[in-house]
């Protein structure tokens, strides 16, 4: 039961997380010349980005990277922003 609740806990912690990382990826997609990135650039930068972002925060309750099914779930979670 305790172990349900400091994951839910985790994954809470972690949505805002996803937030901000959307935010500051938007913020930093800029072209060489200093041009806001469009269409498929852009959207190829923010996947890479957020996978950058994200794969940082792939950690256990414990402090343990996660890996497997666990980080698969996280990944995709915190990639969409949710």
């Amino acid at each position: 039961m305790l172990r349900k609740i400091m994951l839910a806990g985790l994954v809470v912690a972690f949505a805002g997380g996803a937030a901000f990382a959307q935010e500051s990826c938007d913020s930093k997609a800029v072209g060489k010349d200093g041009k806001a990135l469009a269409g498929a650039a852009k959207a190829s930068f923010m996947k890479k980005c957020m996978a950058d972002s994200c794969s940082t925060k792939a950690v256990s309750a414990d402090g343990k990277p996660l890996s497997g099914a666990a980080k698969n779930s996280f990944m995709k979670k915190c990639e969409a922003g949710g």
